[in-house]
This record gives structure tokens, sequence and C-alpha cells, in this order.
């Protein structure tokens, strides 16, 4: 078995691997629950190269990621559901369909329009899923929302549903009344000793950040994942900081660390002035 840049050797390199005799051992015991997990994985570390707009990376990134639906077809295919070719059909068909100025007669649409016209289109397939499944199974605005999403991701996109026929706040101040409401409610709630209705509280503020986020136009999962990089590069810098004067950042006490905090980053954002 040699590599080749042929999509069917890695569908055939798939099969040896899960082959009842000559596979491997480990791809063998695996099923759709066990791998899922890399598949998430694997989107994200696709996402991590792109941030660090490391290439070579992310050449290597996008062929585990590629991996993925190639081992869920092959599981699928010994089970006798579907194969990767069906696969390859379902998504060529859904994107002639959903593009009907580029494959169809339709005239082309604006940005906006194109992509109301692809969440319409989505809306129609969760339509026609729920008919399929008969019985008292109804389509519903919310449906479709992935429950394995980051839940600041889902977040955004729940309210983004809700929004399209008309739940939503008409500006951005409205959005931000609501987050002030809702940390009024998490400190009131923190007082009753009530983890529980704290927690609560605590996902409703979350919810609310989120919505505020895209009132203002703003990724709510990129936004924190800035936040994150952000903190710790400061927070290593008060690490190097107190070290150079002796000082183990364990036993620095908050008051020397906050110091030591707000130094770095006042540093930091009098070096963005002079850039």
């Amino acid at each position: 078995m040699q590599p080749s840049s042929d999509f069917s050797r890695l569908i055939e390199i798939m099969a040896a691997l899960r082959h009842p005799v000559t596979g491997c051992p480990w791809d063998l015991e695996q099923d759709f629950a066990t791998i899922r997990h890399y598949t998430i994985e694997e989107a994200y570390e696709v996402a991590d190269a792109i941030e660090r707009q490391d290439y070579a990376d992310l050449r290597d990134e996008l062929g585990d990621l590629l991996l993925q639906p190639v081992y869920h077809a092959r599981l699928a295919e010994e089970l006798g559901l579907f194969t990767i070719a069906d696969v390859i059909e379902a998504i060529t068909e859904k994107l002639i369909r959903r593009h009907p100025h580029v494959f169809g007669d339709a005239e082309t649409p604006g940005r906006q329009a194109a992509h109301a016209r692809w969440e319409q289109s989505k809306a129609d397939e969760r339509a026609r899923r729920a008919s399929v499944a008969g019985g008292d199974a109804t389509a519903h605005l919310l449906d479709g929302v992935p429950r394995a999403l980051p839940a600041l991701s889902r977040a955004d996109k729940l309210a983004k549903r809700a929004a399209r026929v008309g739940f939503d706040w008409p500006d951005a101040a409205g959005a931000a009344d609501k987050v002030r409401e809702e940390l009024a409610e998490v400190e009131t709630a923190e007082t009753t000793g009530d983890p529980q209705q704290t927690a609560e509280e605590i996902g409703d503020l979350l919810f609310a950040a989120a919505s505020l986020a895209r009132k203002l136009g703003i990724d709510p999962e990129a936004a924190l994942t800035d936040a994150n990089r952000k903190f710790e590069r400061r927070f290593r810098a008060v690490e190097e900081a107190l070290a150079a004067t002796g000082i183990a950042v364990e036993n620095a006490g908050f008051e020397r660390l906050e110091r030591a905090w707000n130094a770095v980053r006042d540093t930091e954002k009098n070096e963005s002035k002079t850039t």
C-alpha cells in the first residue's frame, strides 16, 4: 500500500484498517461513539492551525479531519447504512439545491439575500425531515442546532434562530440591559446560598452576554478565544516579572499578583498605542 493523492486510496486504507482478519486491533474496536470526540478534536486543530497561520500544519490537520468522515462512513457501510459515496452525493445535491443562482436559473442575489435563501433552504429541509418522520413530529425553529457545539457558540446560534421571527431586542442597548439584569439576578441568587440557583443564573448571564455580542456583530466564541489567549499571555508575563524579583507566583499573594497584572496590562496598552 503506497501513499497517493487519489481519494480512493484513503478509502482503501480505511477498509484495510477495519479488515476483520488483517486489520488494526485498535481500529476494529472503534464505533461511532468512540471516535466522535476525535472528529470534534480534529476540527478544533484545523481552527488552531488557521489562527496560528501555520499552513504546513493546516495541510496536515485537514488530512486528519478528512479521515473522520471516511472513518464514519466505513463504519456505516459495515452496518449496511450508507457509504462514503452516499455522503458525497448528499453534500453535492445539497450545495446545488441551495445555490440555484449558481447552478440554476435563479437571479444572482446580494450577499444578504443569498444568506437568507440558504437559511430558508435549511428550514425547508428541517420541515421535510419532520414530515418524513411522521407521527407527532413537528419542525421547530431551533431544530438542528448541534448539541455538541461549544455552549457559547450554541447560545449564539439559538438566539440567531429566535431573532429570525422577531424574538430579539431592537438594538444592542436592550441586550446590554439584559446583561445587567442577569448580573443582578446572579448576585441575588448568590445571597441565597443555593449553588444550583446561582449556576442557573450564571448560565442566563452567559447566554445574555452571547446575545449582546451578536447584537454588536461579534462572534462570542471567537471573542472568548481571544480573551483566553490574552489572559494566558498576560499571566505568563506576570509569572516572569515576579520570577525576576525572586518571588514564586504561588507565594506572591493576590495584591502582589494584581499589581503585576495591572503593570503588564498597562504596558501592553501603551505599546499598542505606539504601534
